[in-house]
């Protein structure tokens, strides 16, 4: 029996494709699952060079915030794409895309982005915030990504103001208002 948790409906739980990590089962936690079982059984990733779930956490005007970024992709040792999944339109989650690449490493920015709703996507470079694609295979296989390797980008961090101002986005961005008050 399903239950109405906040504004999400539960059906319990259900059990992470890469980690096994037990999560709360939502429609949106599905899709999240299926995204990573195209990563590694269409796309090529290997499951170590998926890390689920990293997050940033921010605290501007009394709103703390968990940003959480649903898949990193390594490869060679380096965080070189974060991919942010949510429902409905990606031209309205891309900037929140971006700043969570700028600012969760903090030895480099990370160089590429990407934006799904589970069906449509956005690719994303970090540097400049431009859309490097926006067809069906948005979301670059292993291979192509190996391929763009050499020319991605691994900018250095940026000064404090501009994490500060790139967190105070996440954080605006993220901060889950639709229960408030209920």
């Amino acid at each position: 029996m399903s239950q109405s948790h906040s504004h999400h409906l539960v059906y319990g739980t259900l059990f992470d494709y890469l980690n096994g990590e037990e999560l709360i089962d939502t429609d949106d936690e599905r899709i999240r699952q299926q995204i990573s079982i195209l990563m590694t059984e269409e796309l090529g990733y290997r499951r170590e060079e998926l890390t689920p779930r990293l997050f940033i956490e921010t605290l501007f005007t009394r709103n703390f915030v968990r940003s959480v970024i649903d898949l990193t992709i390594s490869l060679d040792g380096r965080q070189v794409m974060i991919l942010r999944y949510g429902p409905g339109s990606l031209v309205s989650r891309e900037r929140s895309a971006l700043a969570a690449a700028r600012v969760l490493n903090r030895e480099y920015i990370i160089p590429l982005a990407v934006v799904t709703n589970g069906s449509s996507s956005l690719l994303l470079d970090t540097a400049t915030g431009k859309v490097l694609d926006d067809s069906g295979t948005a979301i670059p296989s292993r291979k192509r990504l190996q391929l763009m390797l050499p020319s991605l980008r691994f900018l250095p961090p940026q000064d404090e103001d501009k994490k500060t101002r790139e967190k105070r986005i996440l954080n605006a961005f993220d901060l889950e208002r639709c229960c408030i008050g209920i």
